[in-house]
């Protein structure tokens, strides 16, 4: 049996990691500027992940949703303590794609309505109400194609508006950051003006933190630094440090019942495990601050760089364009620097190293940037 053709995959097969760097079977470090799209959030193999994993690996790997599970109950504190939601609900599931699946589902229970207002450039996931709300026609086959969903322009304030004027949305979903669009961060007055015409038209916000959020920004969520809050909220990526776990944070006013969501996989003992020990490492390393800080710095030193083109993003959420192929200079910094990076586009490099990274890791990517360009 082969695999099913997915991704133009790299003559490299990491086989271990350690930190912010991966090494291939040859030994071969490399440093780890991307975190397998924003996944790797404490770092590789962070020996308190591994600990917690192992344990509870050893003591009880699975069992149903039709019985308590109190590591549930610990994410639930934890999350809703470290993200200023704790008066939210939280529905675990296993992917990004799956909390927004289910955030939509939510709110079209809520409001009664079927429609969906998104935006240019979205990406929220791959399964069949995922895709429908990512604007790129080339993967919406002809299954997931209706007619419920509208796109307008991000930062189009008076399209938006026009829309939920209607009064026939469920939803308007937005990620906190754009990133597969190219780390495109919306202005804090659109997404102000997005949540005053959402509550005037009783349509649910849905704010899809999933690459943004878990201290990404050097905020727990990236709409955080526009000051509003949603009234569902999707994580994924970051939240397991490479288990696969998502979820949905769900505002107090928004009432559940028993078999409106369910799931088999999703909040399983294994993946609890892993975001709860996520979660004490970013509390107790600092992290979310280290985020911010270690940002400044790099975007700081990216700016100085020629060749460097519209340096965007917030915290280690970074984009920035260059004047030929990116694809090209991601080869350069893959097999002659050691390094891993990103892309959105034809020259767009996006960057998203764990949380733990350092000034030292900022200075030798810097280096080897410098290195590559020229």
């Amino acid at each position: 049996m082969t695999l099913y053709p997915v991704y133009p995959l790299y003559p490299v097969e990491p086989v271990r990691g350690e930190g912010n760097y991966v090494f291939d079977k040859d030994g071969t470090r490399y440093l780890d500027f991307y975190g397998g799209h924003a996944v790797i959030s404490i770092g590789h193999a962070h020996p308190h992940y591994v600990e917690a994993v192992s344990q509870q690996a050893a003591t009880l790997g699975f069992y149903s949703n039709s019985v308590e599970n109190s590591l549930q109950q610990r994410i639930a504190d934890k999350l809703g303590r470290l993200s200023g939601y704790d008066d939210y609900q939280l529905f675990l599931v296993n992917s990004g794609a799956e909390a927004n699946e289910n955030a939509l589902k939510v709110a079209s229970f809520h409001t009664g309505r079927s429609r969906v207002l998104a935006f240019k450039g979205a990406f929220h996931g791959r399964t069949s109400g995922a895709v429908e709300v990512t604007d790129n026609p080339r993967i919406i086959s002809p299954f997931n194609a209706t007619d419920k969903v509208t796109f307008v322009a991000l930062g189009d304030t008076e399209a938006m508006k026009a829309e939920l004027a209607s009064g026939d949305y469920c939803a308007a979903i937005i990620e906190g950051i754009q990133g597969v669009a190219g780390i495109r961060e919306p202005d804090a007055d659109f997404v102000q003006a997005l949540r005053e015409a959402c509550t005037a038209t009783g349509t649910c916000l849905i704010l899809d933190e999933v690459q943004s959020g878990y201290g990404r920004t050097g905020r727990f969520f990236a709409h955080q630094h526009t000051g509003i809050r949603p009234d569902l909220i999707t994580t994924a990526k970051g939240m397991g440090c490479g288990f696969p776990i998502g979820s949905v944070l769900i505002a107090p006013h928004i009432k559940a019942w028993h078999g409106q969501l369910g799931t088999t996989f999703g909040g399983n003992h294994l993946a609890c495990a892993a975001a709860c020990a996520v979660l004490d490492v970013m509390e107790h390393e600092g992290l979310i601050s280290n985020a911010a800080h270690v940002g400044a710095y790099l975007t700081e030193r990216l700016a100085a760089i020629p060749g460097v083109q519209n340096l965007r993003g917030r915290g280690l959420m970074i984009g920035f364009d260059v004047a030929g192929d990116a694809a090209a200079l991601r080869r350069s910094l893959v097999f002659d620097h050691h390094v891993f990076t990103g892309g959105a586009g034809a020259h767009t490099i996006r960057l998203l190293p764990a949380l733990t990274v350092t000034q030292h890791h900022a200075d030798e990517f810097i280096q080897a940037l410098t290195a590559a360009l020229a």
